[in-house]
């Protein structure tokens, strides 16, 4: 496995706000990864052994209707973690995540995540931040699902695809 470097994880904007002592106490448990396009991260009712710091990578949060339809319910980038279920008391996931953009990411075996988690400080405030800034954004995606406002949507899509690739 591949050493993670600070320069690298602090493409992620979680991790960049950490301070370097705290980075340099999680940087050993971090493994850099690549994904290419269209790569399943996890499926909906996935048991989840990682977390995962997007640095360039770009994650659809994709929910499965009875149908087998699909609705992009999130995204998330280099501001934020995938796994979110994990430090919120969950095994398993609600969702699919599959790669939107192709690029880098780093990711964390959930026992290191939670244990780091439950010591509180400012790794689990950046986390219960950043979740509350994901359920803001699923927010909005699914009230936008039921009024089928294509304008909404592609506002979303184009807002958060640009937010993203503009930091990097």
């Amino acid at each position: 496995m591949p050493a993670a470097d600070a320069q690298s994880a602090k493409k992620n904007y979680l991790l960049k706000s950490l301070s370097d002592d705290e980075l340099a106490k999680i940087l050993p448990k971090l493994e850099p990864l690549s994904f290419e396009l269209g790569d399943v991260l996890h499926e909906s009712g996935d048991k989840m052994d990682y977390v995962y710091f997007p640095t360039t990578a770009i994650v659809s949060l994709l929910y499965i209707m009875e149908n087998g339809a699909t609705a992009e319910i999130g995204v998330v980038g280099n501001d934020g973690i995938l796994g979110i279920e994990l430090f919120m008391g969950g095994e398993t996931t609600t969702n699919r995540a599959i790669i939107q953009s192709a690029g880098d990411a780093f990711r964390m075996r959930a026992r290191d995540m939670k244990a780091e988690f439950t010591l509180g400080g400012t790794f689990q405030k950046l986390l219960l931040r950043y979740t509350q800034a994901l359920i803001a954004q699923i927010s909005f995606v699914t009230g936008c699902i039921p009024s089928n406002s294509n304008f909404a949507a592609g506002c979303y899509l184009v807002t958060t695809a640009w937010t993203r690739t503009s930091w990097l």
